[in-house]
């Protein structure tokens, strides 16, 4: 409910990393690195519902679930250019450091 609050998103997979299946890690990476705040929780909200993430797995284009106000040309082309790597970054450093299982949720809180 703070203004000052600050939030992040470390990707932890429980299967092998694809393009298939991370549409959704991608877009809410790609909405971290492009988007306002305002649009980013509203967008994220989107992202992050169930039939989303069907569509997405069916083949529809994450474009589709822009929202108005958002700058769709950034958006698209973070996203396009983003690759798989960050997402490999995520997940060692939560298997490695943090020491989480494969797939495994935490919440850190102030580095902890």
């Amino acid at each position: 409910t703070s203004s000052h609050t600050r939030i992040g998103i470390l990707n932890n997979p429980s299967s092998k990393i694809k393009e298939s299946n991370t549409a959704v890690a991608r877009g809410i990476l790609t909405a971290f690195l492009t988007q306002n705040n305002s649009n980013l929780k509203s967008f994220l909200s989107k992202l992050c519902k169930e039939e989303t993430a069907k569509s997405l797995a069916a083949g529809t284009k994450i474009t589709k679930f822009l929202i108005p106000g958002m700058d769709g040309n950034t958006f698209e082309k973070r996203y396009n250019t983003l690759g798989l790597d960050l997402i490999k970054t995520h997940q060692m450093f939560c298997q490695e450091v943090l020491k989480l299982l494969p797939g495994q949720m935490a919440v850190m809180s102030n580095g902890r």
